[in-house]
């Protein structure tokens, strides 16, 4: 990911929280809010709800992957924050893939 395309001021995520919508799934939660600018910004969160460092991290790179493998186009103009559930933790990459699949067909945002 280049460094625009990362979400970093707690003003964006408040933000995001506060006039964002928001759709949950099995393993994660994404908000959304457009962003009026020409490219995406998204940020991977673990809470210590989670588990320890190791499954936190674990967690991000989980949707990270998971994001990445998947054939979703997001459109242009959106600020995402994907946020990891507790059951992420024993989870498998593909289990995954298919929740945030599922919770962005669900934002609406995605073009048919």
């Amino acid at each position: 990911m280049l460094k625009r395309n990362v979400l970093r001021n707690q003003r964006d995520f408040d933000s995001i929280y506060k006039k964002g919508k928001s759709v949950g799934d099995r393993f994660v939660v994404v908000f959304y809010k457009k962003n009026n600018l020409s490219y995406n910004r998204l940020a991977f969160l673990a809470s210590k709800k989670v588990g320890n460092s190791v499954m936190r991290n674990r967690a991000r790179r989980l949707m990270k992957e998971s994001l990445r493998l998947s054939n979703i186009k997001l459109p242009a103009g959106y600020d995402f924050v994907i946020i990891a559930r507790q059951t992420i933790g024993a989870s498998k990459c593909q289990n995954v893939q298919k929740s945030l699949e599922s919770a962005f067909r669900r934002t609406g945002v995605l073009k048919k």
